[in-house]
């Protein structure tokens, strides 16, 4: 693990989850879990920054810290978790996702799309399901209907964008340039799935406003990430981390690296600035 020489005193830890704090299956392990819980009572505040939707919150619930909070969607919406409440949201607006959905469209044939909003997720068709909430019954159409009018889909956090064989980082990269600047597209998993937010929403400019209002500047804050929906955030942050499994651009742009998710990368970092703190 690599460390920082000299560092501002640390106030708020801001982490990613899946394949940064979690280990495979979602799950939390109790040396992380007694990391973050000495971290919060040392009087560091702990915030996860993720690409997962409000719906998919309630498994590290317990995990969160006395605020309750969590920022979602790649900073689409902040969320109070115990409390199943959205207290702010960033939406795509839905002339602007039903723009990107025709341009992607026209340069990548055989994408479907799907969406994250306030009430659900909505999907096309040609949108397989696979992760979380497969089992949930929710609407399913065209972009077209289900933007439209008389569609279900308001305050749209985030748009996805799959495509069957396209190399992940190839598609990341033909999207924007197809986008342009009607959205901020990015990339958390490891098949060709692209996650679209509103024109300057990502992880770190909800997490810059977050820490505004709790006049909390960034050179206090610690991040840690993985995959390219973290790198405005690691970029952003005073000291910031990639974990060992993170994605070879992460690695490449982040001088500071950790042990990776399954051996707890994330609890090693909290428990040596602890220590640095009790000195």
């Amino acid at each position: 693990m690599t460390t920082p020489r000299t560092a501002p005193p640390t106030r708020l830890i801001a982490t990613d989850l899946d394949g940064t704090l979690l280990c495979s299956g979602g799950t939390v392990t109790e040396r992380t879990a007694a990391a973050l819980a000495a971290a919060e009572a040392a009087g560091i505040q702990v915030v996860f920054v993720t690409g997962r939707p409000p719906r998919w919150m309630q498994q590290v619930s317990a995990h969160i810290g006395g605020h309750g909070v969590a920022i979602c969607s790649n900073g689409g919406a902040v969320v109070d978790v115990r409390r199943g409440e959205l207290l702010e949201s960033f939406p795509l607006a839905g002339e602007d996702a039903l723009a990107v959905v025709a341009r992607l469209r026209a340069k990548l044939p055989g994408t479907a799309f799907a969406f994250e909003y306030p009430a659900g997720f909505a999907r096309e068709p040609g949108y397989e399901v696979r992760m979380w909430g497969q089992d949930e019954n929710h609407p399913v159409g065209p972009a077209e209907e289900l933007l439209g009018p008389g569609g279900p889909v308001r305050g749209l956090y985030k748009l996805l964008a799959k495509h069957p064989d396209l190399d992940p980082d190839k598609l990341l990269s033909e999207a924007r340039d197809a986008a342009g600047e009607l959205a901020e597209i990015t990339r958390s998993a490891p098949i060709p799935l692209l996650e679209i937010s509103a024109p300057g929403v990502t992880k770190a400019s909800t997490l810059a406003r977050w820490c505004a209002g709790r006049g909390i500047d960034r050179s206090e804050v610690v991040a840690f990430g993985d995959m390219p929906n973290d790198l405005e955030m690691l970029n952003w942050a005073g000291t910031a981390y990639a974990v060992a499994n993170a994605h070879p651009q992460v690695l490449a742009a982040v001088p500071l690296h950790t042990m990776s998710n399954e051996q707890n990368g994330v609890a090693a970092v909290l428990e040596e600035i602890l220590r640095h703190r009790g000195d």
